[in-house]
């Protein structure tokens, strides 16, 4: 197969899913079991697996993995009020604290567990960390950590697989399965079973990853909005859909 696709062209096809499917969650709020939002949904299947395979690519390729850390998590704390804000689950200002109405669910969003992903990458490759049974306790800590966010730990834990086995594609994409499948299987008997069915439409972004040529545009430019676009947008759109739906 020819990889005909840089890591910019895969990121945009991964933020028109993701709006595909946010819009979806507004204009049919619940758990529709019609074609329509069921479809829309499936489409944003594709952007959870693509977010957490440039996370990993990205700790491959930064030259500041403290200043990417620091950009996720700020990044995850901007996030986190849009994201509240939109969510079916918004009562009043209290819901912005985590936990107060007695929810343990999509407390936050996947922003959370993905800049906790990355921490996971750096605490399996740390040097300064050489003792296994210490590294197997802190990524247990990070999952509980991350448990609450939207995606759980399984974004956390897709990003440490991805970056842990980079270059063998298919032991990548089978542990991405897997640890989606446990989500699957939360999903199933805690929120709702068709929708819990539908997570597993992740593999639609196994073909899409497969065209990954491992570049990104020879533009500079170009470059340097891409690298910025996903994390403005991310809670930007959030909040449009909040607005609208708040005044609607």
């Amino acid at each position: 197969m020819k990889k005909v696709l840089n890591a910019n062209a895969i990121k945009i096809i991964a933020i028109i899913a993701m709006t595909i499917d946010h819009i979806a969650w507004m204009l049919f709020p619940g758990y529709p079991t019609e074609p329509l939002p069921l479809a829309l949904h499936i489409i944003g299947r594709i952007t959870c697996p693509v977010m957490c395979y440039f996370i990993a690519e990205g700790y491959h390729y930064t030259k500041d993995i403290n200043k990417y850390t620091f950009r996720l998590f700020v990044f995850a704390i901007i996030s986190h009020f849009p994201y509240v804000f939109a969510s079916a689950d918004f009562v009043d200002w209290r819901s912005f604290i985590p936990f107060y109405y007695g929810s343990v669910l999509n407390q936050t969003s996947v922003m959370w567990s993905l800049a906790w992903g990355l921490v996971m990458l750096r605490v399996v490759n740390s040097e300064n960390i050489k003792n296994k049974t210490v590294k197997t306790l802190l990524i247990i800590l990070i999952c509980l950590v991350a448990f609450p966010s939207d995606w759980s730990c399984i974004a956390s834990l897709c990003i440490l697989a991805f970056g842990t086995n980079r270059g063998n594609f298919k032991t990548q994409m089978l542990w991405m399965v897997i640890y989606v499948a446990m989500y699957s299987t939360v999903y199933f008997f805690a929120l709702d079973k068709v929708y819990g069915l539908m997570q597993m439409a992740v593999v639609l972004a196994i073909p899409i990853l497969m065209l990954y040529n491992g570049r990104i545009s020879s533009n500079r430019t170009v470059n340097k909005v891409m690298k910025w676009l996903f994390y403005i947008y991310y809670p930007l759109h959030l909040l449009i859909i909040a607005l609208i739906q708040y005044f609607a």
